[in-house]
């Protein structure tokens, strides 16, 4: 993979979807893409078929905020959450439709530019932030000790599975 100083290094872009509620791990996915960009789809789509429902909302990061991306997401009802790119030219409104955009990715715009919207998208590091920081810090995800894609995946699963049962435990203690 591409790292950022310009060097291939062997590395996999493991990829978690946390419900927000329970922030229990929902999906799993490993590519060896240095961009996060079209992932979004797939991982959606993942989500539907292990929880039997589309997500109503669905909270990225700008890494994942592909104008592809979120016109195929939208067009399955799932409203996306990501942060608007900063236009490359001073004086434009970055919420304003562009010549580019569907009218579902200029609907994203459009609610993006609302504060409800703003409002809901901070909730995306509260719970994507924290699950990724717990598995880094406490479960071993700095250096994976396998090599290659299924293998990874694998890793991955068990860190996911690690995750949810102690996450299902403190709602039960919770409780």
């Amino acid at each position: 993979m591409k790292m950022g100083d310009g060097g291939f290094r062997p590395a996999y872009n493991l990829q978690f979807a946390t419900d927000a509620e329970s922030r229990l791990i929902v999906g799993v996915e490993v590519t060896n893409d240095g961009t996060d960009r079209a992932q979004m789809p797939p991982m959606v789509e993942q989500v539907e078929r292990r929880t039997g429902k589309l997500p109503e909302k669905w909270l990225v990061d700008g890494g994942y905020a592909s104008l592809e991306a979120i016109d195929h997401v939208e067009a399955r009802a799932t409203h996306v959450y990501a942060p608007v790119p900063a236009p490359r030219r001073e004086g434009i409104d970055p919420y304003e439709r562009k010549r580019e955009d569907t009218d579902r990715t200029a609907a994203w715009r459009a609610r993006m530019k609302t504060e409800q919207a703003k409002q809901t998208y901070r909730l995306r590091a509260a719970v994507a932030e924290t699950v990724h920081a717990d598995l880094r810090a406490w479960r071993g995800l700095n250096r994976l000790p396998v090599r290659g894609r299924p293998k990874v995946r694998a890793v991955a699963l068990l860190l996911a599975l690690t995750h949810n049962l102690l996450r299902v435990e403190a709602l039960r203690q919770a409780a």
